[in-house]
């Protein structure tokens, strides 16, 4: 689609107000890309949805359109089949507009707080944080172009009751904890786990423990506070790979709310929301019900005083709303967890949270899979750690590359390499429709053709390379003779819209579909337009249209969180 599309569309539903009356207008003007080229650049089927309604044939209706339609300094129209309108923008039109590529919008005034990654405490992260991690800086960058406020929340799991036992296996095998990596922590959690499960004493002690934690007990917390430090070295480490800018002070985990949590309890009861279910202290909201037609609670307090993690959403919500001032908020999480905020929304709604005027959304996401189609495990049926899935894709990568550039130095080798390797698996998430469950496979991640990262990245690096032989500064966009030039010249000017629609829609796949086409087009340009052997205001014209699109596609990969190499 094109930046030139509102304008157009805008037109059209004046002359359908000025030559039918205004209660047609609200029809829409029906347009959008054309399928083919003998169609024009766009289409309308506005004549044929008001037929009925006016009572006039389609064609009829049509030359009314068109010649109310105030069109002549943009396009001609053509009528075409029982009363469709094809709308061919003028080449000079395509030149001004590819020339005038606007970049990032202005601030709108809004904040909106992205909520995403949240991987646990003394866990290694895994393939499930890929996508929440993935997704959310997609949004977040997105967002921001668009002229929101961003404000990146990583709602890290610290707290709970696993952190007393693991304090308590500390204390039992008199360990330094500061001495370990995440993955002696998560061997340290499983030793904890099986001692709690098999001595009811260490048990008794484990959920005692728990008790100070919460109270705030020095040396508890201590312990506890070194396993967050060795994780959080961990996740910066695997954040810098990924290529994203969350960092400490994005983490705002659990245990922040730890304090708010009696007073979330206390202000839902004086508005009369909890009710005692078993000792629990539970919301019962109308509409939410169990298969068999029971109520389906929300457990804010536990009945052993403890509080689970409705209580640390609601008061995550209450602080987002109260301290941040956030005008949209938006949940990146596996689709598992829509019922749940679904019910938190809804709460926080009843209890005065979360006010009508502040947007909240769960963007949900389908579940990575393994080649036989059921979720993406190891061999020995284990998680598949994010760690090594990336290195995986990196090692996939750098063989892709192998004997390309035997001159280039291995430095730089190697971090094309980590873009192109890092991005393909980002790209395979992006690509499709974030609800759908999809594939993990490597091999077709990788490829250099097809709608993939490297296929664009090296779209990229080829028109760096044509541009900095040409040896020339490009020129403006002034001559697009041919068909190619004004397919690529349309798609680029549609830009912006692209971007715009991923933030209204919060799906991010409608920017990779979108620079696919991009690159696709390019390739066709390509073969039917000579760019270096040109001459005079055709190569200048030529060049301008390259570098229009290495900046559409550097900043669209951008936008996505993967880098553009300059050379493959």
């Amino acid at each position: 689609m094109s930046a030139l599309l509102p304008v157009l569309a805008a037109r059209l539903s004046a002359a359908a107000t000025a030559t039918f009356g205004t209660s047609y207008a609200e029809v829409g003007p029906e347009l959008r890309a054309a399928t083919r080229p003998e169609f024009g650049h766009f289409q309308t089927s506005l004549a044929l949805k008001l037929a009925k309604s006016l009572g006039l044939p389609p064609r009829v209706i049509a030359e009314r359109l068109v010649a109310a339609a105030e069109l002549d300094d943009l396009c001609s129209l053509e009528i075409a089949g029982p009363g469709f309108v094809n709308l061919t923008v003028h080449s000079s039109v395509l030149a001004a507009a590819v020339n005038s590529l606007a970049g990032q919008l202005p601030a709108r005034g809004e904040r909106v707080v992205v909520d995403y990654s949240q991987p646990n405490v003394a866990k290694q992260m895994h393939v499930g944080h890929l996508r929440s991690t993935v997704i959310g800086d997609a949004l977040c960058n997105v967002l921001a172009y668009v002229g929101y406020e961003v404000i990146r929340q990583n709602h890290v799991g610290d707290w709970g009751t696993q952190f007393g036992m693991m304090v308590e296996q500390v204390l039992f095998e008199q360990l330094e904890v500061g001495s370990l990596d995440i993955e002696g922590l998560q061997q340290l959690y499983q030793r904890g786990r099986k001692h709690f499960d098999t001595e009811p004493a260490f048990a008794d002690r484990s959920r005692a423990r728990v008790v100070l934690l919460q109270s705030g007990d020095a040396a508890t917390l201590a312990i506890w506070a070194q396993m967050v430090e060795v994780s959080l070295v961990e996740f910066d480490r695997l954040y810098a790979v990924l290529g994203s800018p969350l960092d400490r002070s994005d983490v705002v985990g659990e245990s922040a709310y730890n304090d708010q949590l009696p007073g979330i309890v206390d202000d839902l009861a004086a508005a009369g929301l909890l009710t005692e279910s078993d000792g629990a202290q539970c919301a019962f909201l109308p509409g939410f019900v169990g298969r068999d037609g029971s109520p389906l609670p929300v457990i804010v307090r536990k009945s052993d005083g403890g509080f689970g993690y409705s209580a640390t959403d609601l008061a995550a919500v209450r602080y987002r709303v109260a301290d941040l001032h956030a005008d949209r908020i938006i949940y990146v999480v596996d689709h598992r967890q829509g019922l749940h905020f679904q019910q938190i929304f809804t709460l926080a709604r009843n209890a005065g949270w979360l006010p009508a005027t502040t947007q909240a959304e769960h963007v949900a996401f389908g579940t990575v899979l393994g080649p036989d189609g059921k979720p993406f495990k190891t061999r020995d049926g284990g998680t598949v750690r994010l760690a090594s899935l990336l290195a995986d894709a990196v090692a996939r990568a750098s063989a892709l590359l192998a004997g390309r550039d035997d001159e280039m130095p291995a430095a730089q080798r190697q971090a094309i390499a980590d873009a192109v390797g890092i991005g393909a698996v980002k790209y395979a998430d992006l690509a499709s429709d974030r609800i759908n469950d999809y594939v993990f496979d490597l091999d077709r991640m990788v490829a250099m053709s097809g709608n993939t990262g490297p296929y664009l990245q090296y779209a990229h690096a080829r028109l760096t390379r044509l541009l900095d032989k040409a040896g020339e500064a490009p020129g403006p966009v002034t001559m697009l003779a041919e068909p190619a030039e004004q397919r690529l010249a349309l798609l680029l000017t549609g830009f912006g819209d692209a971007v715009v629609q991923v933030a209204e829609t919060l799906q991010p796949h409608k920017l990779c579909t979108y620079l696919y086409e991009v690159a696709s087009a390019l390739s066709a340009f390509y073969e039917t337009c000579p760019v270096l052997p040109s001459t005079g205001e055709q190569r200048a014209g030529r060049l301008g249209l390259c570098a229009a699109t290495r900046t559409v596609l550097h900043d669209g990969l951008g936008l996505l969180g993967i880098k553009a190499p300059d050379s493959m």
